[in-house]
């Protein structure tokens, strides 16, 4: 939320600089997030009125304005649209200098003189429009100074406000709160009831009363919808980021951000009936203000006339019955809407508005009559018109209860470590406008309507701890036997994450929340948890993989010129096959050179079985286990012929392979990928190690190239050699893969070399030759394959 230091000051006016008053609403749980100017520096800009427009007479684009400069009437060549005799405008005189640095001099346009410049919004800092004059409000007085006229000698503070504290997303909350902090008193702007003058009204029926239990409204009519509001509201208006649209909204915006209630308008004549506040039933639909068509939750808190929905309560008004410049009569309304039948609504419609904002955070149920008198009165004094009678329809049984709270003075002592007096703290809490109770041990706090977060007796020991200031607390060490905790050795995932950082790889962290079409476009259709109130319309499920996050931070990279990614996450995904599952998982992705650039290494670029490489060191340094199977698998992430599931001792670990070419086009990524995920807990899992003596004879080397069919795995081939082998191999390994000329193509040729070596005693040149000719038998009977020659 951004304020005006200026409107502040006006409300409660502390002997702090601007840095003091930042620092301390910080320490009050207030973030300052940063203190700027309202505006950039410019000087020799004065008001001006323009008493008469002509056309320039060599130029059809332009015009000269005679203007009025408080000493005199001066000529200025303009070429906007929206110049008029009768309007006031910034004149930056010959001599003055612009934001930007722009000097204005006299000049000669087309033969004629111009004294000076008329100047957009943009040219003065004040707005992004570069097309249009920056229109002043009629009354303003020729040749003041703009900066004094504007009051652009201010800062504009921008708080960030913890989601309890919706209390101080007003100018009158920071102000109370300021006012707390320094013992002072808080000048508020006076205000009396506006006269009613008018019989218009228009009757109030609550039908969702648990959701909306006070309402009130108010005709006024015969407003002048061509007034436009006075600068010094359009300018706090501006440094708090609203922009102007017309004066009802201008003043209804104005009024949320002084008092913090959030109100509407609406044309009068373009309702019928009576106002009905309800739910959407079933199929409804109407059109924002936004000009787009929703179609209506059931859960949707509704404004509605005879004629159907008008408005989403607490979010947005609907078009058709919204005020416009030809509108002469308004219904205003004002309410309390409860925070749970708001939360999370306009998310779901993909919205957010200042409304909604506040009404999901808790809006005084006491505030919205002092509301609906406060804009009347400026209604009425800018546009005119004649007020009805306030009409109010209340629930008192829905109103929030607000029981007193308890507080011991020994145990505020015992939290915060220090001992505060019972007249202070008396006073801390009066001044914080809670009603204060003296009991046998403390106090008992009844808390005013404004203030929802205050409901047990820790907040009102937080409240106590930030306005006595938590510097004043003195700092003493905690007095306990405190103990190292025990290294736990069964721990692995460091030592994974330092084996892939090792490895070329940087980690990773993604949301735990995916959007489900997102999701599904990868996983294909899995059985995803949904979210009830997820936090956007494209976070609206757990993930079921940790792939999905990882290639999408792929396609991030990969559009940024980042064309060498070696990506690792660790966290749970979440699965619900009859009851709830967190599996902790450990995936990555790979894709490009090898190694990083470097003018002595060729570009290499990376494929399965680095990966391979990669899982293998993982297993490794999880449990120790060096026989890691593969067996080729179907799955909607992975290449239909490079894909496979990781086994270790039997069971399924996870799984590896190159990306779907579907998913390289979905995600525009112009290279191959390659992906793995495995369980953690199943590459972690403790291991009883069986110890081998080391035998002190020498070993036997033999190698042989075998045909067979190309498509029969590698892993059958070994499994066949080692269970004929028994304990006389000591190592087996593939050492060349050959398709090509001179062979079958339905063939692939396999060098193999096996190492022997006795336990007990040296081997004999016919011990090994008989297990060879053993091997060879079987691997001919079980898969045809043949020794080449």
């Amino acid at each position: 939320m951004k304020l005006s230091e200026q409107w502040l000051r006006q409300w409660v006016d502390p002997s702090l600089t601007t840095e003091e008053l930042a620092e301390q609403l910080t320490m009050a749980g207030f973030e300052v997030e940063g203190v700027e100017s309202c505006a950039a520096r410019f000087d020799n800009v004065i008001v001006v009125r323009v008493e008469q427009v002509e056309a320039h007479p060599d130029a059809d684009k332009l015009k000269i304005c005679q203007v009025n400069s408080g000493t005199g009437i001066t000529a200025v060549v303009c070429g906007a649209d929206n110049v008029a005799a009768g309007r006031c405008f910034p004149l930056a005189l010959p001599g003055a200098t612009l934001p930007g640095g722009l000097e204005i001099k006299e000049t000669v346009l087309k033969g004629v003189k111009s004294e000076g410049m008329l100047c957009s919004g943009a040219e003065l800092g004040l707005s992004s429009d570069a097309e249009q004059l920056f229109e002043l409000h009629n009354s303003a007085e020729p040749g003041v100074d703009l900066a004094e006229y504007l009051g652009l000698d201010d800062q504009v503070i921008e708080l960030s406000l913890t989601p309890n504290r919706g209390d101080c997303l007003s100018l009158a909350g920071i102000a109370r709160e300021v006012g707390v902090l320094n013992g002072l008193s808080v000048n508020r702007p006076k205000q009396s009831r506006v006269e009613v003058n008018s019989d218009q009204q228009r009757s109030v029926s609550l039908e969702a009363a648990e959701a909306c239990p006070r309402y009130a409204g108010r005709v006024i009519s015969n407003i002048d919808m061509a007034e436009r509001a006075p600068d010094w509201i359009l300018e706090r208006l501006r440094r708090a980021d609203l922009r102007s649209i017309n004066i009802v909204v201008d003043l209804t915006n104005y009024v949320m951000l002084e008092l913090g209630q959030p109100m509407h308008t609406f044309d009068n004549d373009k309702l019928q009936g009576e106002i009905l506040v309800r739910f959407a039933n079933g199929g409804e639909e109407m059109t924002l203000l936004d000009g787009q068509l929703y179609s209506l939750q059931e859960n949707t808190l509704l404004i509605s006339d005879d004629n159907g929905p008008v408005a989403m309560a607490g979010i947005m008004g609907g078009l058709d019955t919204a005020v416009s410049d030809t509108s002469r009569n308004l219904f205003l309304e004002s309410a309390y809407f409860d925070p749970e039948s708001i939360a999370g609504r306009a998310r779901a419609y993909g919205l957010h508005t200042d409304a909604s904002h506040r009404y999901e955070r808790g809006v005084d149920f006491e505030l919205q009559e002092m509301a609906l008198e406060r804009l009347t009165a400026l209604l009425i004094e800018f546009c005119g018109g004649s007020a009805g009678p306030v009409v109010v329809a209340a629930e008192p049984r829905c109103i929030p209860l607000r029981p007193p709270v308890k507080l011991d003075l020994n145990t505020l002592t015992r939290v915060l470590g220090v001992e505060i007096e019972a007249q202070r703290v008396k006073q801390i809490l009066q001044r914080l406008e809670l009603q204060v109770a003296e009991s046998e041990t403390g106090f008992e706090v009844s808390v005013p309507s404004f203030r929802f977060d205050i409901r047990i007796e820790a907040d009102l020991i937080e409240e106590i701890a930030r306005i006595y200031g938590y510097n004043n607390m003195p700092s003493t060490a905690p007095r306990a036997s405190l103990r190292m905790h025990e290294h736990n050795a069964d721990n692995k995932l460091p030592e994974l994450q330092q084996c892939l950082l090792n490895r070329g790889y940087r980690e990773v962290i993604t949301y735990s929340f995916v959007e489900k079409s997102l999701q599904e476009k990868i996983l294909g259709e899995v059985n995803a948890i949904p979210l009830l109130n997820p936090i956007s319309s494209d976070l609206d499920v757990m993930r079921y993989s940790l792939l999905p996050g990882l290639i999408s931070t792929l396609a991030y990279n990969h559009n940024r010129q980042q064309d060498r990614a070696r990506l690792f996450e660790c966290g749970r995904v979440f699965r619900k096959d009859g009851k709830l599952e967190q599996e902790l998982m450990l995936a990555g992705i790979i894709s490009g050179n090898i190694y990083p650039k470097q003018w002595d290494n060729p570009y290499t670029s990376s494929d399965i079985y680095d990966l391979k490489s990669d899982i293998e060191a993982l297993v490794q340094r999880g449990n120790g286990a060096d026989k890691i199977k593969y067996a080729a698998i179907q799955h909607a992430v992975l290449h239909p012929g490079q894909s496979t599931e990781i086994f270790i001792e039997n069971q399924s670990v996870g799984l590896m392979g190159a990306l779907h070419p579907s998913l390289l086009k979905e995600f525009d990524l112009p290279q191959t990928a390659h992906v793995f995920e495995l369980e953690l807990s199943k590459i972690t899992a403790k291991k009883i190690l069986k110890y081998t003596k080391i035998s002190k004879f020498p070993t036997v080397k033999r190698d042989i190239s075998l045909l067979v069919d190309r498509d029969i795995a590698i892993d059958k081939i070994i499994s066949c050699i080692e269970s004929e082998a028994l304990e006389l191999l000591n190592n087996l390994e593939l050492f060349d893969l050959y398709q090509g000329e001179g062979i079958d193509i339905e063939k692939k040729s396999l060098a193999l070399g096996l190492t022997f070596q006795g336990s007990s005693s040296t081997l004999r040149d016919e011990e090994v030759e008989s297990v060879m000719l053993r091997i060879l038998a079987a691997l001919h009977s079980e898969f045809g394959a043949t020794l080449r020659e």
